[in-house]
């Protein structure tokens, strides 16, 4: 039988921490998964407008092919600085990749961002952007419980034409294998089934986790793109993503879970992939707890757990957000708790 976790969070994998900041002013933000030893990754993009910094290092013919944090940030190509502020907190932890004894250990943080300059923060941040400093105090925050909705990443993102956010979801298996998402929200597409307040991961809802909304009845779904549905404009929206598992694998098995993993989109959001969208999944394992019995179905399964974990922390993240201005939460619309 598979359960959500104790936190029903990413950090119900052993080994792994969240970390977040936040500038109101300019409303965006910095969200971090901070390991706590070096993790094998993978990164699979599918988004047509990706923005990402040091994913080849994830690559299975890379050398190190092991992370000690991934950074998912706000402010579309500003927001690559935030891996630095990262490294710069690892570094004096003297954590890295060691290359010669006499050289100092490089710290391994790839990163993804999201575009959220079109809010109504004050993006005249002067001659240095925010996002370096940012990423360094979402480092130092980081811990095993943390906030969902709008922080972090996801303070300033808007989620088809409902305010977007970070939600976070976890899994786990009878035999002991635990399975976490963390996802910052900013997509063209739609949460929501046309004519309802239910989300359209409405069947993977745990435990009422996003308000427990369920449709009481739809027409069949217009074949055409929805008409709640963000204005798409390129380079403008993302969905980024986190699956972690305590599952030993390998970089090639994570890779099939990152795959699987992304399908997890298409069940929360509508359309999904989109040529104005930046979608990318990372996958992590902390290699905690063996993999037994027929690896290839093991992997199968985790990969399915992972998707809804995705899914479902998709319509979290949306449901927990607060209203920005003019951006509306869903609950500021439909009600809920």
């Amino acid at each position: 039988m598979v359960r959500p976790g104790a936190r029903n969070l990413i950090t119900d994998v052993a080994g792994l921490k969240v970390g977040q900041a936040e500038d109101a002013r300019i409303a965006t933000g910095v969200t971090v998964l901070m390991a706590d030893a070096p993790a094998a990754a993978v990164c699979d993009i599918r988004g047509g407008a990706p923005g990402t910094r040091d994913v080849a290092t994830l690559d299975a013919a890379s050398l190190v092919g092991q992370v000690d944090a991934i950074a998912l940030s706000g402010g579309s190509a500003f927001g690559l600085d935030a891996p630095a502020g990262v490294t710069q907190v690892l570094r004096a932890q003297g954590r890295g990749f060691v290359i010669r004894p006499s050289a100092p250990p490089v710290p391994i943080v790839p990163g993804a961002i999201l575009f959220d300059l079109a809010n109504d923060g004050d993006k005249d941040w002067g001659d240095e952007p925010p996002y370096r400093r940012l990423g360094a105090q979402a480092a130092r925050a980081a811990a095993l419980d943390f906030s969902l909705g709008t922080v972090g990443a996801g303070y300033g993102a808007v989620a088809g034409r409902l305010k977007g956010g970070i939600g976070s979801t976890s899994a786990q298996t009878g035999e002991g294998i635990a399975v976490g998402a963390l996802v910052a929200v900013n997509s063209v597409g739609s949460a929501i089934i046309p004519g309802t307040d239910a989300f359209w991961a409405f069947p993977f809802e745990q435990d009422g986790e996003f308000g427990g909304r369920r449709p009481e009845a739809f027409a069949p779904v217009p074949l055409d793109l929805p008409s709640d549905m963000k204005l798409p404009r390129a380079g403008e929206n993302t969905t980024i993503a986190i699956v972690a598992t305590d599952a030993a694998l390998d970089r090639s098995e994570l890779a099939r879970i990152a795959v699987m993993a992304a399908d997890g989109f298409a069940r929360a959001l509508r359309p999904v992939h989109t040529p104005f969208d930046g979608d990318a999944v990372f996958a992590l394992s902390t290699a905690k707890h063996p993999l037994e019995g027929i690896r290839q179905r093991e992997v199968m399964r985790l990969g399915h757990i992972a998707a809804d974990c995705i899914a479902r922390a998709i319509a979290r993240g949306i449901y927990a957000a607060t209203s920005l201005g003019a951006i509306k939460s869903y609950r500021d619309i439909y009600g809920g708790i």
